[in-house]
Formats: structure tokens, sequence, C-alpha cells
């Protein structure tokens, strides 16, 4: 049972479900979104939220003195990164064709097409936004993805993977998604948490699969 306590400071996170919070956005992170899942034996924080004190107030509330991970699903999700495990010693996970940006970085564990973590949450290559972005899925009872940049708000219950400024390569894009439906269950079909602005959706911030248009 987490202990944060309900804030109307911009800077403390949004709580989903008992165990699911969503942070504000980042301007670290170009606006970007990260999430807490309090899962056990080992909570995660998925990208970097925006570093400040409330943040860290927030996430040693929430982790209650568990040993804690951070999974970073691309480079566009790092922001102050060093600072923050600075503040908390967590050890941070990363997929390996972006470790080279985190030099010197003490518990850095790194993977290479699939991870599992000790919560039992599935770790997925999925390179296009960036060379080593992945995607984070948390099965039952969660049954929540977490897709980093892959899969961004474009309207109001609406999800779909673009090309952007910042993409790596498209193609590969393309195939990470083919590969991503493969690898996800088929029934029931997970909630979606993007790593994206969540500004488009309205209000929302986990949205059901059926936003995902491009996936039927």
């Amino acid at each position: 049972m987490n202990s944060v306590k309900s804030t109307d400071s911009d800077n403390y996170p949004h709580q989903l479900t008992n165990e699911l919070w969503a942070f504000p956005p980042n301007k670290d992170c170009t606006g970007g979104t990260s999430w807490w899942l309090g899962c056990d034996p080992e909570p995660v924080l998925i990208d970097c939220p925006p570093f400040c004190d409330e943040t860290i107030k927030a996430l040693n509330e929430l982790s209650s003195g568990r040993a804690s991970r951070i999974i970073l699903t691309g480079r566009q999700a790092h922001g102050r990164i060093r600072e923050l495990q600075n503040a908390l010693g967590w050890p941070v996970l990363i997929q390996e064709q972006e470790a080279y940006l985190l030099p010197a970085f003490h518990s850095l564990e790194s993977f290479s097409e699939e991870h599992i973590t000790a919560s039992g949450l599935r770790v997925l290559w999925t390179p296009g936004p960036t060379p080593g972005s992945c995607v984070v899925y948390a099965p039952s009872p969660w049954n929540v993805l977490f897709c980093g940049r892959l899969l961004i708000p474009v309207a109001f219950n609406r999800m779909a993977s673009l090309v952007e400024r910042t993409t790596f390569h498209w193609s590969r894009q393309q195939k990470s998604l083919q590969k991503l439906r493969s690898w996800l269950p088929s029934n029931p079909r997970p909630a979606l948490a993007s790593g994206g602005g969540l500004h488009k959706l309205g209000g929302k911030k986990l949205v059901e699969w059926e936003a995902w248009r491009d996936a039927n």
C-alpha cells in the first residue's frame, strides 16, 4: 500500500489505480510521461519524471523502502536520470544499443532482445523511435503496456505510431509494431500507457487497447 498524499501541486504524480501512477510532463523529455508501477517484490519507475524535490519525495513514499528499479524506454526519456539515480540509488535497466549514453553509471544493466524483471514484467526491444527503444508489458493483474514513444497520443482516445523529427528508422519501427502485436497476449488486450505527451488525450492518461487504431 502506498502512502503518497493527495496534493494540488503540479509536480506530484497522478494516481490511476492503487499501484499505478502517472507523472506530470517532463520538459527535459520534450513533455514526455513517466509511470510508476508498485509491483512486488520490485516496483518500477518507467522513464524519467521531472527532477525536483517533490518527485523524490513521492518516489520514496511510493517505494516504501522496497528495492526499486528504473526502466528507460528510449533516449528521449532520459531527462535528468543521473541526478535522479544519485538521489534514489536505484538501478537502471536500458536496451544495450543505448547503454553507451550513460557512461560511468553505477548499477546499470542492459539487455538485448527481451528481459523479465524480478516482478515478472516483460521488456521487449522495439527499435524505430530510437535505436534502443523498448516497451514494458505488465501482465495480469495489471495488463498494461508501457509503450514508450512507439505509440503516442494523436487525438482524443487515439494512439498511433508516427514518423517524427527524431525518429531513428521508420521501417524498423513498422517491423517493431508487427513484432509487438505477435508478442503480446491476444486476450485480453492490454491498456496503453504512452511515454509521450498525453495532452491530446483530453485529460485521459491510460487508454484502452482500441485506442491503437492502426493495430487493426
